[in-house]
């Protein structure tokens, strides 16, 4: 009986049915096998809670030289986030200087008006100083502290650097991609593959419109303001993707995203 209890409920059961003066009460009576079988193939009346992303990672998600921000430029209302991402960060400076901590506390702060979706990506620091299996533990660690709090983990491969040998990209992120998959995979929870997505994107324009995307002269790891929203529209696309429900909160750039499925160079001001 409580999946009945709200007057919402009630209405929506008798729109379908086409009942034009419909009294409720009969919901909890002659009709009520009939109510159940249309919200069991309806999956209830309640929408789905609008998203509040909440973006983690390293230089190339945080404000400044990332593309976190054409993500959350680009959402619709209700829907909404913050970037928490910071330069240098590790799995483990992340949570060193309390900003794992500030991820969670947002999650448990939103959870009850919306779905909380952290995006996990690091890799660019963590190769440096950590273990593929350290990287690999601090991930599945970090995806279950998002679960236990109540919201939902997304993983993100590291986005690729832009340096070319013998006229291919240098795939130098390759095992933190396989490994933050397998991560996500073992965890069941979704990933984004945004290494293999830049990495064939990249490939396609050339060395030449890749550096066109450098923050400053010779920097082929962070994005100028082309670069974050072309990078940005990419994470979108994959991020709709795997999550179609989510489409209707992100503003769509059809001409951008065409561009970037073509392998042809994009400005982000299509």
């Amino acid at each position: 009986m409580k999946v009945y209890s709200s007057l919402r409920g009630r209405k929506f059961i008798c729109s379908v049915l086409s009942v034009k003066f419909c009294d409720y009460s009969f919901l909890t009576m002659k009709f009520l096998p009939l109510a159940a079988s249309i919200l069991t193939l309806f999956g209830g009346v309640e929408a789905k809670k609008s998203p509040f992303f909440i973006l983690t990672g390293d230089s190339t998600v945080a404000t400044g030289g990332g593309w976190g921000d054409a993500l959350l430029n680009s959402t619709k209302k209700p829907a909404g986030g913050i970037n928490i991402a910071k330069n240098g960060a590790t799995t483990v400076s992340f949570r060193s200087q309390g900003l794992w901590d500030t991820a969670l506390d947002n999650v448990k702060s939103h959870k009850k008006t919306h779905e909380a979706i952290v995006t996990i990506q690091f890799g660019h620091n963590d190769q440096k100083t950590l273990t593929l299996e350290q990287y690999s533990d601090n991930l599945a660690t970090m995806i279950g502290e998002v679960k236990e709090a109540g919201g939902t983990a997304i993983i993100i491969t590291s986005l690729t650097r832009r340096t070319f040998k013998d006229g291919k990209v240098v795939e130098n992120l390759s095992n933190e991609r396989d490994a933050a998959i397998a991560v996500a995979n073992k965890a069941g929870v979704k990933y984004l593959d945004l290494n293999t997505a830049s990495t064939k994107y990249v490939n396609a324009i050339g060395q030449e419109n890749a550096d066109k995307y450098n923050e400053i002269e010779g920097d082929r790891t962070h994005l100028n303001f082309s670069g974050k929203l072309v990078f940005g529209r990419i994470v979108m696309d994959l991020l709709v993707e795997k999550r179609r429900d989510l489409a209707r909160y992100i503003a769509t750039n059809k001409k951008l995203s065409q561009l970037i499925k073509d392998g042809i160079y994009a400005t982000g001001a299509e």
